[in-house]
């Protein structure tokens, strides 16, 4: 049976599956898919009480939990358009996207409540809290209405933030949400007995459409983590909850090989040497994806990586260690997913085919390197970007295909490598195309750099580097006593350092890849709510030697990997 409305997945999910477990937090309440189904029908009531009717916007702001879900479906199967909202927008963003938005009414947790101005809060029919469904406050009393939405109808309104500009509201339709439960369960079916653990925002495309819509559609559980998902929060979670699927963003695994598999393997000489020879390496890393997957409890099945660009050192080490990985590519604007593949099917470095009824082809070729511009045609693009028409015209081809911005190839086997993004591209002195994201790679696989960034000044390659402060501390701690002082000590060990790296990363690129110099950046690079470096505040910085704060500040530009 084909399911194309939210209306029609709901209605089957909590009727087949009513006794089932659907969503519940980690030490806390349980709701059943019966359970869901009647919360829903609670939310319905306050909503249409408010005076709200179908086809109006529902603003949806609130940290992960049982009651998300309950709200999200709640509001697209009255036929309302649901507006998830990124928790980590600042409170000037949250009222102009819920303001832009046309929201009659928010669906808010409490921290993030505190966020919004008095004066969004006195516009709105009314507000709800996500805790427990109650009420907050309520302008409007009025009888509203639900409808059945049809499949073309708009389900969702989500906004952006990537690095180049102001956020902006991407329409998805019922058909393009449901359409990839069809492709997820292509590329890898779920049923009832598998549990999610769920620790990225859901209002990310990519947790909400395969961490949350998926599930539910095939009566799978989902548990949630209550917190950020660091190393003291997820392990005591991952014992308890033994999933079978996770999903996660790059930085959570680069994590762990950097400081657990890297860290030691680097601690001495012998380690290194040891490390360098490939029988031995393969070897070691099965050893450490035998510890890992225990960490895990032993029952996983599917680790998706989306968001960004996986570090390559960390990918191989997956790889070696067969940790069931699998890299997935797609947009918000797609719902994300464009390609993908199982775990048993992973290549290094490939993000796998297209996805089972997605078309994709390369723009303006390069015909020396083979890369072009990825395009793509699918059952889940987008409608358009909400009020901004000229954004909308410049996201499609002219004969209809949306382009991604994404600069990738495809081998003979139609396996797609993404490069990176086309705004991003320098063109090198002699006309090579020289794709920061390579590089950035390969800085961020040194154990002492926690993030990076390549830019441009005057034809040199420059790397912005912010350091892994615990790991050089305690390489200070080692041979302190020969100065003065700690930051003594801190300042000649990062000058050193900064020769090792250029070393480092021009032993790895090509030559016309290679950096001219390391530029420290003290403080942590400013991002996204997506915790995706704002690079052109620093592109700018570098070419007008000016200062961050003085930079034009924005949010919104994909990236590649499995975005949203």
């Amino acid at each position: 049976m084909t399911i194309n409305t939210l209306y029609g997945l709901v209605r089957n999910s909590t009727e087949r599956f009513a006794s089932r477990i659907a969503f519940s937090m980690y030490e806390g309440d349980e709701l059943t898919y019966a359970e869901v189904g009647r919360r829903i029908e609670r939310v319905q009531e306050i909503l249409t009480g408010a005076g709200l009717q179908a086809g109006d916007k529902v603003a949806l702001l609130s940290s992960n939990m049982p009651n998300w879900g309950v709200c999200y479906f709640a509001v697209t199967s009255a036929g309302m358009i649901a507006v998830p909202i990124l928790p980590d927008f600042s409170g000037e963003e949250l009222d102009m996207i819920i303001e832009h938005s046309e929201a009659k009414a928010l669906l808010v947790s409490d921290k993030l409540f505190t966020k919004l101005s008095k004066q969004t809060i006195e516009r709105l029919n009314v507000v709800v809290r996500t805790k427990n469904l109650g009420i907050i406050s309520q302008r409007v009393r009025a009888a509203g209405s639900t409808g059945i939405p049809s499949p073309d109808d708009l389900a969702v309104i989500i906004y952006t933030s990537g690095t180049t500009s102001k956020p902006k509201g991407v329409m998805l339709t019922h058909k393009a949400l449901c359409a990839q439960v069809d492709m997820s369960a292509a590329i890898f079916p779920i049923g009832g007995q598998d549990v999610f653990l769920s620790v990225l925002p859901l209002s990310h495309t990519y947790e909400c459409s395969i961490g949350m819509i998926y599930p539910f559609s095939m009566g799978a559980r989902v548990v949630y983590l209550d917190r950020p998902p660091t190393a003291s929060a997820l392990m005591p979670a991952l014992r308890t909850v033994r999933p079978t699927v996770m999903l996660i963003v790059p930085l959570i695994i680069e994590k762990i090989y950097r400081h657990q598999v890297l860290a030691k393997f680097n601690s001495n000489g012998m380690w290194r040497a040891v490390y360098r020879v490939g029988f031995l390496r393969r070897y070691l890393h099965r050893v450490a994806g035998k510890k890992l997957m225990k960490l895990f409890g032993r029952r996983l099945r599917f680790l998706g990586i989306g968001g960004a660009k996986l570090d390559r050192g960390a990918e191989q080490f997956l790889l070696e260690a067969r940790v069931p990985y699998a890299i997935g590519y797609g947009l918000t604007e797609t719902a994300p997913l464009l390609a993908g593949a199982a775990p048993s099917q992973v290549r290094l470095g490939s993000t796998g085919p297209q996805a089972p009824g997605v078309q994709l082809r390369l723009e303006n070729i390069n015909p020396e390197t083979r890369q072009g511009e990825i395009v793509a045609l699918t059952p889940s693009v987008m409608l358009g970007y909400y009020k901004n028409p000229e954004a909308t015209k410049e996201a499609f081809t002219a004969d209809g295909w949306f382009r991604t911005g994404d600069l990738g190839e495809f081998d003979s086997d139609g396996w797609l490598y993404i490069k990176g993004r086309l705004k991003n591209m320098i063109v090198g002195p002699g006309g090579e195309n020289i794709y920061p994201e390579d590089i950035e790679s390969v800085l961020n696989s040194h154990v002492c750099i926690a993030d990076s960034i390549v830019t441009e000044q005057e034809g040199r390659l420059i790397a912005l580097v912010h350091f892994n402060r615990e790991e050089i501390e305690a390489m200070i701690d080692d041979w302190r006593e020969e100065w003065a002082t700690q930051k003594e000590a801190w300042e000649a060990k990062t000058e050193q350092l900064k020769q090792e790296i250029l070393d480092f990363v021009n032993a790895k690129v090509n030559r016309f890849s290679r950096i001219s110099e390391v530029v420290e950046e003290k403080e942590d690079f400013i991002k996204t709510p997506t915790h995706k470096i704002k690079r052109f505040l620093y592109n700018k910085r570098g070419k007008a030697s000016g200062s961050v704060a003085n930079a034009e500040t924005g949010a919104s530009d994909a990236k590649p990997g499995t975005k949203s």
